[in-house]
């Protein structure tokens, strides 16, 4: 029930403001002046055509295809569309991210329900919401772009593995892939992901065994005897192992408590050990997503880049002040979380009860960011030169307002990383913590261009581990998103602007 009610509540801003959106911006916009168009060769039937301009995978255009496969039977009973093609203007096309946009927010419900089985349906219904006004996600949803299309696939991906259905997640996995391509990152890392789960899950299995045979020696019970207590609760055990509800229920209540005891370094010796003795079955599990990764491979040995066209402007190049502003921009849109007193303080008292390691950390720390943003902060030319992005004006009014700014920033950076940890440690293990920023980085730092669309799947793995219930700081958050979004999309749609060099109607986005 709650899945319907979050799936009405996302159709009730969808709907009438694409209606508006396809009302006052007609016609292509930015971006779309490429993908919809190339969508509709692809409603021709031309698939062998292709926009050299394009840097992505045609995922989102089969995505179309399929949508507007859907809509044309009734449209062609009614007398709307004689013909397939059609069906593909440029309203049609953009409200298949409206249908994802729906979608992804039922996913992002049931991957909270799969990893907090104990939270109410109320809460888990909220907290969908709320990450469906993501502004960055939210947005998009209006526009026919690949970002909303590449979260779903992504979540897709990762539900299905959570729920050990290693194949579909794969095959899911190899669907982001092709919207974009730099999801292959978040195909390694939900592997590794499910490779932690599936080790943590045996490591504390066997443990529970090993303690339940020395508790029956204690008692001087027989061999015979012993061999009989075990083996109900081995029968016990193991579909308790598998069941819905209990699979993740560990990281919600001692995952923290273990991660301090034993440290990263003990979780990945753990792993590593643990990955050994069940060799066979972790290969036969993944293998799926190593099969992605090949086929990725070979992409890359074909094509001799990420991108598809427009190599030259999206050159990968090693920015990583890239990771230092995701930092900040995440914490920025969950301030109600990270900027509280209380979380403040406990922030603060973690570091105070190992003062010397915590000061030690907290050093490095500002040193690696001082080094990423002297040596290692790009500013691409689109950011320069293109006034209809807000990074445009963050760039020049905030970064470049004096020389010293970008470093007043860094002791910003610093506390947000740290403040991101902190509240994932709570909850999650350290080397899923560790894995995820990694991904983050192989993600962000190859990127030239700051476009904080890059930052939504990152940001929305995040917030998806976060144990936090309170429902006055959600709320707060929804409300913040909710304020951005109304500004974005007024600016966009009722503040146009035109340029002197080039023609035609210019409007503000991300």
């Amino acid at each position: 029930m709650s899945r319907i009610a979050v799936a009405a509540i996302v159709s009730v801003w969808v709907i009438p403001i694409s209606i508006l959106v396809n009302r006052i911006v007609p016609d292509p916009y930015m971006d779309e002046i490429f993908h919809i168009p190339q969508a509709q060769q692809y409603c021709n039937g031309n698939f062998r055509s292709w926009d050299p301009m394009i840097t992505t995978p045609p995922g989102l255009y089969y995505l179309s295809l399929v949508h507007v496969a859907a809509l044309f039977p009734g449209q062609y009973f009614l007398q709307l569309a004689s013909s397939f093609p059609e069906v593909c203007s440029t309203a049609v096309l953009r409200s298949v991210n409206g249908v994802l946009a729906v979608l992804c927010s039922i996913l992002v419900y049931e991957i909270i329900s799969h990893l907090r089985p104990g939270l109410d349906d109320r809460k888990a219904t909220l907290f969908a919401v709320v990450l469906a006004l993501y502004p960055l996600h939210w947005f998009f949803t209006f526009l026919h772009y690949t970002d909303v299309a590449s979260l779903t696939a992504v979540l897709a991906m990762y539900l299905a593995c959570l729920k050990k259905k290693y194949l579909f997640s794969a095959l899911l996995g190899a669907m982001a892939v092709v919207i974009r391509q730099t999801n292959i990152i978040w195909v390694l890392f939900v592997a590794c992901s499910g490779v932690i789960d599936i080790t943590m899950a045996h490591q504390r299995y066997n443990v529970k065994v090993d303690n339940l045979k020395a508790s029956n020696k204690d008692t001087n019970l027989s061999v015979f005897n012993t061999s009989v207590n075990v083996s109900p609760n081995l029968r016990k055990r193991k579909p308790l192992g598998n069941s819905e509800a209990n699979k993740h229920s560990f990281y919600w209540k001692s995952s923290s408590s273990t991660s301090q005891s034993s440290g990263l370094l003990h979780e990945i010796q753990a792993i590593v050990l643990t990955s050994w003795h069940i060799k066979w079955k972790l290969l036969v599990s993944f293998s799926p997503f190593f099969f992605v990764l090949l086929a990725f491979v070979a992409f890359l040995f074909w094509n001799g880049s990420v991108v598809l066209g427009a190599k030259e402007a999206h050159t990968v190049s090693p920015h990583f002040a890239q990771i230092m502003y995701f930092s900040l921009v995440s914490v920025l849109f969950a301030a109600p979380l990270h900027f509280t007193r209380g979380h403040t303080l406990d922030l603060f008292r973690s570091f105070w009860k190992n003062r010397l390691l915590g000061f030690f950390f907290g050093f490095v720390a500002l040193i690696a960011a001082l080094l990423s943003i002297h040596f290692f902060s790009i500013a691409h030319p689109y950011l320069l030169a293109d006034n209809r992005h807000y990074t445009f004006y963050l760039w020049r009014k905030i970064i470049k307002f004096h020389w010293s700014m970008k470093y007043l920033l860094v002791p910003f950076y610093v506390y947000s990383w740290f403040s991101i940890f902190y509240s994932l440690d709570k909850t999650q293990r350290r080397v899923w913590i560790l894995v995820h920023f990694l991904a983050t980085s192989a993600v962000l730092v190859p990127a030239p261009l700051i476009e904080f669309r890059y930052y939504t799947i990152p940001f929305y793995f995040i917030m998806l581990h976060t144990g936090i219930n309170d429902c006055l700081s959600w709320l707060l958050m929804g409300i913040l998103y909710a304020v951005l979004n109304v500004f974005t999309m007024r600016m966009f749609l009722f503040r146009p602007f035109h340029w002197d060099h080039e023609p035609g109607i210019q409007r503000f986005i991300w």
